[in-house]
């Protein structure tokens, strides 16, 4: 079930339109698709996905379209270090904010989201200090961490 905002549509709406972009059969399915997701899909995993639902669409407008949501805001592209692009959306039920936790063993992905209170200050003080620093308004922050799963470092 997509986020809805305003009138029965999904949050994304205004944004899209907001931006010039005409709002797609295909954008759709794709924001859908991520909306629904419960790993990091990459192009081609949305594609296989998108296909089933919608024939004539293309490997080339799926990358086309990820940049475009990139660009606008709406979903992350991040890199875990696999050489493949994974995606996923910015709000809604599955784009609350969290970091990531990457197995470098398997290339497992946890999304760490159960924040301490001695974490999220850290984290407010970094922000501030480094806005200071630099002159730098931060908007945003995204935190990889790469490591060993559990059954990875065990095999070791």
């Amino acid at each position: 079930m997509r986020a809805k905002h305003g009138l029965g549509q999904p949050w994304w709406h205004g944004k899209f339109r907001g931006c010039g972009y005409r709002i797609t059969l295909g954008r759709e399915v794709i924001l859908d698709i991520l909306a629904k997701a419960d790993t990091h899909l990459s192009a081609e995993d949305i594609y296989i996905k998108a296909h089933a639902q919608y024939p004539n669409i293309g490997l080339t407008t799926i990358y086309r379209t990820l940049d475009i949501l990139a660009n606008l805001g709406l979903i992350y592209k991040f890199d875990f270090g696999d050489g493949r692009a994974r995606y996923e959306l910015t709000k809604g039920p599955k784009g609350t904010h969290h970091h990531h936790l990457i197995c470098t063993g398997c290339n497992r992905v946890i999304d760490y989201t159960d924040f301490i209170d001695e974490e999220v200050e850290l984290l407010r003080q970094t922000e501030k200090g480094l806005a200071k620093k630099y002159n730098f308004k931060i908007i945003n922050h995204l935190i990889q961490f790469y490591g060993l799963c559990n059954k990875c470092s065990v095999k070791r």
